[in-house]
């Protein structure tokens, strides 16, 4: 015997399909859909309308409402710096940083044989074409500290230092408000090695 009738055991299991929804998580959500079928019709279409329009930059592969997003679009960015990143989602991150002012480019992953993402699934050549084309002084590899990340990075700047780009990486350390005693060695590591002047 099912609890729920079958069009709700079918939301709930389209929604435990979503990245961190549990089953409980999606219960509440598929239960509160139907108490607001206001609130239901606006997030469906929501939905539709954000398959519909939103696409890839031709230019760095970020989410866009039109040919060419938002950030390649600003020509007050400067044009001669590139933050590599692995997904869409981790722009987000640095531009709240607000520490960051020029271009990207979205590799639409990171190289993981064990999901079998190689080098050649990625947004890799495209990367190098855009560095030929332009003059680009620097790239940042802004790629997540784990061995994914620090394979992509690695394997990225053996194909960009020979065009004459600088590569550098952001750095990794400690977070603000962390304790000593639960940073892992190789965290604290590279804090150690990232020191700098008071």
């Amino acid at each position: 015997m099912t609890l729920y009738p079958k069009p709700l055991e079918e939301l709930i299991n389209e929604l435990v399909k979503l990245p961190s929804i549990g089953s409980k998580t999606a219960q509440r959500l598929a239960l509160h859909i139907l108490a607001h079928p206001d609130e239901a019709k606006s997030l469906a279409e929501s939905i539709i309308t954000a398959q519909r329009d939103v696409r890839l930059c031709r230019q760095c592969f970020n989410f866009s409402g039109g040919e060419i997003c938002d950030i390649c679009a600003d020509k007050s960015r400067k044009q001669d710096i590139y933050c590599v990143v692995g997904e869409a989602k981790d722009i987000i991150a640095v531009e709240r940083s607000g520490a960051y002012r020029g271009l990207y480019h979205v590799l639409g992953g990171v190289i993981s044989p064990m999901e079998g993402m190689g080098p050649e699934k990625l947004k890799i050549p495209e990367l190098l074409e855009r560095l030929k084309k332009a003059p680009v002084h620097e790239v940042v590899l802004a790629l997540n500290p784990n061995i994914e990340g620090e394979a992509t990075a690695m394997y990225l700047a053996k194909l960009i230092k020979p065009l004459g780009v600088k590569v550098t990486k952001i750095a990794s350390g400690l977070p603000v408000g962390g304790d000593l005693e639960y940073a892992d060695e190789i965290t604290l590591g590279r804090a150690l090695d990232g020191r700098r002047d008071v």
